[in-house]
């Protein structure tokens, strides 16, 4: 409930400063007094958007501070608004933003005003007032809903991704393909560079090399005068004198092991000579060979290791490319199981709604009844939202109403008559007050447009509401004000060439005196002030 409110420069508010109390608080005054001034300073405070032109002539800022208290946490409010259209909102004594003072705000007080726009024609209330009413059952429900939604939104957005990028994935794929095929085509081997570019050096020096061994060949072995001829002389001297002492013998075996190597190393000179001619295709061929090792090495690494790893990677990611459509149709077979499950359960919650619907619209309707809407019937029009799904379920809901036998329902928004809203908003505040945990209802001016009997049956409506809320009521008829458990006289005076509102709070003779002001205007008897005697009398 709010305790005490402070307005200070705030349009024609010098310096108004007053406190609440729980029950029934009323607020009456003069036509041009100010009262709708204190109900908007006081919507200002709660979160709503400030206007620079609302700061009092002459003054640099307007203050509006409200003290409440929330399951009894106190809540301090302050809004700041400047000349120069700056605005500043603090919460118990920190500065926030202006979204958070609202969120914050809507748990303390709901302002209603004739037409009660805020709620009674906002259809995406009218879905909530259903579910709040049957909250026990429905909660679970929604949270379900809700979770399922978010899983929802989140599989299609990461197929739709996939999706987009189906065209930059097929491109990826066939260039890994290309160069993982380059690569395996090639087939290069560790090693296999070092081998070629001695293989190509033999190659491209084979006439120098062959004549080269030729000519050692032929020195060695073939000549007349050969090394291989005085090789055999020297063995055969040697072994001539091999059996006359260890020491001979020695020289005679090293002779034999010298000639026998020196006649193998010949034979590999001879298969050396014979091999070192090549044809010009060979030289041809590892040259090329030579070229695409290159290439790949400029390609892929600088280095044939590097080669065979970039491949390796290549053909991991093309596999993770590959595989991405047994991803993809995992997703969906994902997204079809959820949205199964979604709407299913949110066709039960649309079930469990109309249910609620139909208690609901029974309840208000007895409370028009008592606020002589004889006649009246009231229903839900339920319809589908646009999307597929929302984190809401798939339901759009929307109040209609006859308050004439024979008149079709119309939305709220089509009820002409001023007087008869409010009194349509009051029947729906009196059911669903109790279960909207708004602690502070704000009422300004509601009962325009109704009198007599109406205005009574309002009164007793919002005394009846009082019991379990805080209301706050600012009202010209005696009727209402002749309910309040503490009434209060918002009078304009002019001093000093300029004009103010101040709040008074009145005690019970002032209260009559004021009731008699409002049912007698500018003359008051004593007549008039017994009647306003009698009909706060009437209405305890």
């Amino acid at each position: 409930m709010i305790s005490h409110i402070l307005i200070k420069n705030f349009a024609i508010i010098e310096n108004a400063e007053f406190s609440l109390y729980p029950g029934f608080n009323v607020l009456t005054g003069e036509t041009g007094s100010g009262k709708s001034i204190v109900i908007e300073a006081i919507s200002l405070a709660l979160g709503s958007r400030a206007d620079s032109s609302m700061v009092r002539t002459g003054q640099d800022k307007a203050i509006i501070q409200i003290v409440g208290h929330i399951d009894q946490e106190e809540m301090i409010i302050k809004r700041e608004i400047s000349a120069s259209g700056k605005s500043l909102c603090k919460l118990n004594g920190e500065i926030v933003t202006l979204g958070e003072l609202s969120l914050r705000c809507k748990q303390l007080a709901d302002i209603h005003g004739q037409y009660d726009h805020q709620s009674l024609i906002n259809n995406d209330y009218h879905l909530s007032l259903i579910d709040s009413y049957n909250y026990r059952k429905l909660d679970p429900l929604k949270e379900k809903v809700a979770s399922l939604h978010r899983k929802y939104l989140s599989l299609k957005k990461e197929l739709s991704a996939i999706r987009l990028a189906d065209a930059e994935r097929i491109r990826k794929r066939d260039f890994l393909k290309f160069e993982c095929d380059e690569i395996l085509n090639a087939d290069p081997i560790n090693g296999e560079d070092e081998q070629l570019s001695e293989q190509i050096s033999i190659m491209q020096n084979s006439e120098k090399i062959y004549n080269s061994l030729s000519e050692l060949y032929e020195t060695s072995s073939e000549s007349d005068s050969s090394v291989m001829d005085a090789l055999g002389y020297l063995m055969r001297k040697s072994e001539t004198i091999s059996d006359m002492g260890s020491k001979f013998k020695a020289l005679s075996d090293e002779f034999s092991d010298i000639y026998y190597r020196f006649e193998d190393l010949c034979h590999d000179m001879r298969e050396m000579k014979d091999n070192s001619i090549f044809s010009p295709n060979e030289l041809d061929e590892a040259l090329s060979r030579m070229d695409l090792l290159s290439t790949l090495k400029r390609k892929y690494g600088g280095s044939i290791t590097d080669i065979l790893q970039y491949k390796e990677n290549a053909l991991q990611e093309l596999s993770d490319i590959e595989n991405i459509d047994v991803h993809t149709a995992d997703l969906e077979k994902d997204l079809n199981m959820v949205t199964t499950e979604l709407s299913l359960l949110s066709e039960q919650l649309s079930a469990l709604r109309k249910n609620a619907a139909i208690e609901l619209c029974s309840k208000i309707e007895n409370e028009l009844k008592e606020l002589s809407f004889n006649n009246a019937e009231l229903g839900v029009e339920f319809g589908r939202i646009s999307e597929e799904f929302s984190e809401k379920g798939i339901d759009t809901a929307c109040f209609i109403i006859s308050t004439n036998i024979g008149e079709p329902k119309k939305h709220l928004s089509k009820i002409a008559s001023g007087g008869e809203m409010s009194r349509i908003m009051l029947a729906f505040k009196k059911i669903t007050a109790d279960y909207d945990n708004i602690s502070t209802l704000i009422f300004d001016e509601i009962d325009a447009g109704i009198s007599g009997i109406a205005a009574s049956i309002v009164g007793r409506k919002l005394k009846e509401i009082s019991k379990n809320h805080q209301i706050i009521c600012i009202t010209h008829l005696p009727q209402i004000a002749a309910y309040g458990d503490k009434n209060y006289k918002i009078l304009k005076e002019a001093h000093a060439g300029s004009t103010r509102t101040y709040i008074a709070p009145l005690d019970e003779q002032e209260k009559i005196n004021e009731i008699a002001r409002l049912l007698g205007g500018a003359s008051v008897t004593e007549t008039i002030l017994k009647s306003a005697s009698e009909l706060v009398l009437t209405s305890v």
